[in-house]
């Protein structure tokens, strides 16, 4: 094994308070995970999946250590925190939904009258414009019934990335949100869609694939489907449309129930 640099979550990019947003974390950690494995790094970036096995720290640094089998983990006071490898899974895209119904769905976003989180970076109503990426999904229409099976439900948000969230990237002469922030808003979307209203719940698990990264400045469409539950497990979807209708990215989602009090 060996050692890479060092992950740290700033405050900034918290989920609840005092701890970091899974996405936000997972990203960071996702991009080691692509230099450990020897992938091209340029667009689009290969699938990665991330275990998040305890709430990522803010402020402090975690040691990364690349593992034998092209993996690499993150650790925090000698206990893993986020382990990551490159993934070869086929991600299915969330059927996507016209911006003008999107924007609409925002008004009924559950969050508003009742948020686990307002402080989260990605979809928290306490967060200020410019500061949090304020991604509220609403439902939507269902997932068209392909296979057979029971058409999965759906929620969508616009969002239009800030300057504040943008980094070295560039592609196409245009400046780009960071992989870590993409991850973010890819994230919460899929508690929404897997009703995060009806039950308090944590990533334990997200794999994304990045075809692009977010222009900052336009106008995008993430939609989230859930995908079931069993007992104390649900399975989500998410992907991200740029202002052409063209994939961002995509994501799967497993979320673990918690208990409320432990968040208090």
């Amino acid at each position: 094994m060996s050692d890479l640099s060092d992950v740290l979550v700033p405050a900034r990019f918290c989920g609840p308070p005092s701890s970091g947003n899974g996405g936000w974390s997972a990203g960071a950690i996702a991009v080691r995970a692509a230099e450990a494995c020897r992938e091209d790094h340029t667009l689009p970036r290969p699938a990665v999946a991330v275990s998040l096995q305890a709430p990522p720290p803010l402020d402090v640094p975690m040691s990364v250590t690349a593992t034998d089998d092209d993996g690499v983990v993150a650790t925090y006071d000698g206990k893993p925190v986020l382990s990551a490898r490159c993934s070869h899974d086929t991600l299915a895209d969330v059927e996507p939904v016209d911006p003008d119904e999107a924007r609409a769905a925002m008004a009924s976003f559950v969050g508003l009258r009742s948020h686990p989180f307002p402080t989260c970076f990605a979809c928290g109503t306490g967060r200020a414009e410019g500061d949090g990426l304020r991604i509220f999904p609403g439902r939507v229409a269902d997932a068209t019934d392909t296979q057979g099976e029971q058409p999965w439900p759906r929620v969508a948000a616009t969002w239009t990335p800030a300057p504040s969230v943008s980094g070295d990237h560039t592609y196409d002469g245009h400046p780009r949100a960071t992989v870590p922030v993409t991850w973010a808003a890819l994230d919460c979307i899929g508690g929404w869609a897997g009703d995060l209203e009806d039950r308090l719940m944590v990533l334990a698990r997200m794999t994304a694939r990045l075809d692009s990264l977010p222009v900052i400045g336009e106008e995008h469409v993430v939609v989230g489907m859930g995908r079931g539950r069993d007992g104390r497990k649900t399975w989500t979807s998410s992907t991200l449309y740029d202002a052409d209708g063209r994939v961002v990215g995509s994501a799967e989602h497993l979320w673990i129930a918690v208990d409320p009090a432990a968040f208090a």
